[in-house]
């Protein structure tokens, strides 16, 4: 965690410094014009010192790029939340974070969804929502509040039905395959898949085994154009930037048009629940 933080914040005072030298400025002429001690430039150059936003916008303007301010504004607030490890995230147990979950959703209008191997939480049954977030609780050894995190997370799934949010879920077909709980368990939440490819605010696809993708690519969750969310086994990362964001947008425009939709994905979601019927 300090090294991620600590890498951020010397990789937005490179930017910065870039800033300066592409105005022509000295250090100690831009700490000058700004009213600040010659120290500070360099301290906040070279991530000694975090620049607080009146800085960035000083900066900017005293540099001729009032363009960028958003942008590293966005890249500032970020260096603290960016990365933290799941032990902090959940170190009060897993309904804490699923109510998280359910607060972000309700402000978003558009949230967008990739998930290579399992099936996103918005669309999982209890029994699956059960298993996943029992390992959870099993392998970073936080407070067990199994049924209150099943709860919460099944309370999000209401937003599915009121509003005027839309959702746009998108899973590789490694995800109708990949066994969470057993076939009983896969069994039902297959089942459960079909019956949101026919929900009015949800746009469901499946990306398969044979389409070519883009790059490689793990999870994601897109908050309008607000924010993106990825896990990692050891963390969550919080995206803010706004030309991070749109990398991420460009990436699920490139996954949606090798997504199959409609009964094309129908037929992928029966065909693995016939292998888990025959395997049981």
């Amino acid at each position: 965690m300090t090294n991620s933080v600590q890498q951020q914040q010397e990789a937005l005072g490179a930017r910065l410094r870039e800033l300066r030298l592409s105005a022509g400025l000295s250090g100690s002429e831009l700490a000058r014009r700004a009213g600040w001690h010659q120290t500070r430039v360099p301290k906040i150059e070279y991530g000694k010192t975090k620049p607080t936003e009146p800085d960035i916008r000083l900066w900017c303007e005293l540099t001729g790029t009032k363009d960028q301010v958003s942008d590293l504004i966005a890249t500032a607030r970020n260096i603290a939340s960016a990365y933290l490890e799941w032990r902090r995230v959940l170190n009060a147990g897993t309904k804490r974070r699923q109510h998280m979950s359910v607060q972000l959703a309700e402000k978003t209008k558009l949230m967008r969804i990739y998930q290579p191997t399992l099936i996103p939480g918005i669309l999982q049954t209890a029994e699956y929502a059960q298993a996943i977030l029992k390992r959870s609780i099993e392998r970073h050894r936080i407070p067990d509040d199994l049924e209150a995190g099943v709860a919460k997370r099944l309370e999000r799934q209401q937003l599915l039905y009121r509003g005027d949010r839309r959702f746009h879920i998108l899973v590789a077909e490694q995800a109708l395959y990949t066994t969470v709980g057993g076939d009983g368990v896969m069994l039902g939440q297959l089942d459960r898949l079909l019956a949101a490819i026919g929900l009015p605010r949800v746009s469901f696809g499946v990306v398969p085994s044979i389409a070519e993708l883009p790059m490689q690519i793990t999870n994601f969750v897109m908050f309008d154009d607000k924010k993106v969310m990825v896990e990692t086994p050891a963390a969550e990362l919080t995206i803010t930037q706004p030309r991070e964001i749109t990398v991420y947008g460009q990436t699920f425009d490139a996954l949606a048009g090798q997504s199959v939709t409609g009964d094309v994905a129908r037929t992928l979601i029966r065909r693995a629940l016939t292998i888990r019927i025959q395997a049981e």
